[in-house]
C-alpha cells in the first residue's frame, strides 16, 4: 500500500485522451487538502494508447514518489498488458483505471468504477432492481453490467464484481452493431447477468426500463430525449460535461450523473492510492459541482 504519511511527497495524475475536461484533479486535490496531505500534488497529462508505455517508463522519483494513476479513454485496456497484476473486479470486466504503484516497486491494476456505480446508485437508494437497460458498449457499458450484477434483483450480489446470485431480470443492452452485440452477450455470460441485445434504433424502448444506464459519447442519446417516458424510473447517465445531457434534461423520473460516478469512483481511488479511509466524500462533491458551475458560468 502506498504511504499513509503527509510528510512525504507523493504524486499521483490523471491520463488519457482528450484529459483537458477531467474532473479527477479537482476531486482528489480537494481530498488531499480535507487529509491534510500537503505534500501530495495531482496532475493531468494527455497521454493516448501509442504514448502510454513510454509514459510509465518515464516516471521517476525526482520530484515526490508516485502513488498511483487514474486512468480514462482510451488507457483502461490499453494498459493491462503493462502491469504486474491487476484486481478480479479489474479482471471481470478487462478495464483498470486506477493504477498503484506499491512499495515494492510493482504497478498494479483496479477498478473503481464498477464499485463506484454501485456506490452512488445506493446513494439514491437503489440496492436492487429487477430489469434494467445499458445504452451503449464499450468498456463503461462493461462496467455497468459488473454493477448490475452486484444490485441485480434482490441485491444478494457477492460483491466480488463476478456475478449476483438473485434473481433473473433481464438486461438489455442497445448497440450498434452485430459485433458489439455479440461483445455484449460475452460480457453477460461472463459475469453471470442475462443480456439480451437490440438494435440502437430500438433504443426508445428501452427507455421504460426501472432503471437506464447511458453509458454512450455526448450527442448520442439526443435523439432519444423526445422519447423520455412521462413516469420514467431512474436514469444513470455517466456524462458529466456537458451537463445536463438533452436525455437527463428531458428526462422525468430521478436521474444520476456523471458526477455521481466520477466522485464515488474517486473516494475509491484516494483510498487505495493514500491508504487513508475514509475519504471526504462530501468534500469531493462539493468541489465537483463548485467545479461544473464554473464551467458552465
Amino acid at each position: 500500500m502506498p504511504a499513509t504519511t503527509g510528510q512525504e511527497a507523493r504524486r499521483a495524475a490523471v491520463l488519457g485522451s482528450p484529459v483537458a475536461h477531467s474532473l479527477s484533479p479537482v476531486l482528489h486535490r480537494a481530498a488531499y487538502a480535507e487529509l491534510g496531505l500537503g505534500n501530495w500534488t495531482y496532475g493531468r497529462y494527455q497521454v493516448d494508447e501509442q504514448g502510454l508505455g513510454g509514459f510509465l517508463a518515464g516516471l521517476d522519483d525526482g520530484a515526490g514518489r508516485w502513488a498511483g494513476l487514474s486512468l480514462t479513454m482510451p488507457l483502461k485496456r490499453a494498459v493491462i498488458p503493462l502491469l504486474d497484476g491487476i484486481s478480479p473486479t479489474a479482471a471481470s470486466v478487462e478495464a483498470v483505471n486506477t493504477v498503484l504503484f506499491t512499495e515494492d516497486g510493482r504497478r498494479t491494476g483496479d477498478n473503481t468504477d464498477v464499485p463506484g456505480m454501485v456506490a452512488a446508485l445506493r446513494e439514491r437508494g437503489i440496492h436492487s432492481v429487477e430489469s434494467a437497460t445499458v445504452l451503449g458498449a464499450g468498456a463503461t457499458a462493461s462496467s455497468a453490467l459488473a454493477a448490475l450484477a452486484r444490485i441485480r434483483a434482490d441485491g444478494s450480489g457477492d460483491g466480488s464484481g463476478t456475478g449476483g446470485t438473485g434473481g433473473t431480470g433481464e438486461i438489455t443492452v442497445y448497440v450498434r452493431s452485430a459485433e458489439r452485440a455479440r461483445e455484449m452477450r460475452g460480457w453477460g455470460e461472463r459475469l453471470g447477468v442475462p443480456v439480451r441485445t437490440a438494435d440502437w434504433a430500438r433504443a426508445a424502448e428501452g427507455l421504460a426500463a426501472p432503471l437506464v444506464v447511458s453509458t454512450t459519447p455526448a450527442g448520442a442519446t439526443d435523439g432519444l430525449a423526445a422519447a423520455a417516458p412521462a413516469a420514467g424510473g431512474t436514469l444513470f447517465d455517466v456524462l458529466y460535461d456537458p451537463w445536463p445531457t438533452a436525455l437527463a434534461a428531458a428526462w422525468h423520473g430521478p436521474v444520476l450523473g456523471g458526477l455521481d460516478l466520477l466522485v464515488h469512483q474517486a473516494v475509491l481511488q484516494v483510498e487505495l492510492m493514500t491508504g487513508r479511509s475514509p475519504a471526504p466524500l462530501a468534500a469531493m462533491q462539493a468541489a465537483g459541482e463548485a467545479e461544473l458551475a464554473a464551467r458552465a458560468g
